[in-house]
């Protein structure tokens, strides 16, 4: 899973940044990294906050069930910033859920450019999925690495499966769906998200056609039947 999104601890609020002065400010907080380049980037850092709590709706219902929750799986490893596509043919899942959030590089990363380190992404999570011809690919500047499974009679199959997502498309059917609900009261998936965050959730999940891009995925269990790796020059 991805790293934690940004939540203001007691008495260090938007309005009031740095005022919990028990413990300063990290060096890779959105605040400090906006301290140390100027009122514009923490603008910038400070909008990105701001939109996790207003993910669209058109945009999470569109979206992908490959997924990975922050906090769901205790996973915390800083991103390389590198995003990296995710196709599938089909995706079914039980348990589905999804949230808004964000997440963070190391600090000093040469992948961060303006972004100040951190990228807003949809969480989602499913709680068991099966992928028919599962396809991953890394642009590694010239060549590919390529992933591939699932593609015989075996389908690749995963628990608790997390993505941290920018992009996603595919055609989706949802059973009992609920849209709108708070994060930190999703049951669907055991994984809770931020309170005051936008989210929703449905009993199963069934995407055609699936394409993602990712910059954080995990798993409980992922079984990739068939595994292929190797350099291309072309992606999925």
């Amino acid at each position: 899973m991805a790293s934690s999104p940004d939540v203001p601890s007691t008495g260090n609020t938007p309005e009031n940044p740095g005022s919990d002065t028990s413990s300063g400010t990290s060096s890779g907080s959105p605040d400090a990294i906006g301290s140390t380049s100027g009122g514009e980037r923490r603008g910038r850092v400070r909008a990105r906050r701001a939109a996790v709590m207003a993910v669209p709706a058109t945009l999470i219902a569109a979206g992908l069930a490959v997924l990975t929750a922050q906090g769901a799986l205790g996973v915390q490893f800083a991103i390389s910033g590198m995003p990296f596509t995710v196709t599938a043919t089909e995706l079914n899942g039980t348990g589905f859920e999804q949230f808004g959030g964000l997440d963070n590089m190391a600090e000093g990363s040469p992948n961060a450019g303006d972004s100040g380190g951190q990228v807003l992404i949809v969480t989602s999570a499913i709680k068991h999925a099966t992928l028919t011809k599962l396809c991953q690919s890394v642009d590694l500047g010239g060549t590919n690495l390529l992933i591939t499974a699932g593609s015989g009679a075996e389908k690749v199959s995963a628990t608790d499966l997390t993505t941290d997502s920018t992009e996603l498309s595919g055609d989706a059917a949802f059973n009992n769906i609920e849209i709108g609900n708070d994060a930190s009261t999703l049951t669907k998936a055991g994984v809770k998200g931020p309170i005051g965050v936008f989210s929703q959730q449905a009993d199963t999940v069934r995407i055609a056609h699936l394409r993602q891009t990712n910059y954080a995925t995990t798993a409980g269990v992922f079984k990739l039947p068939g595994l292929r790796l190797r350099f291309s020059d072309s992606g999925c």
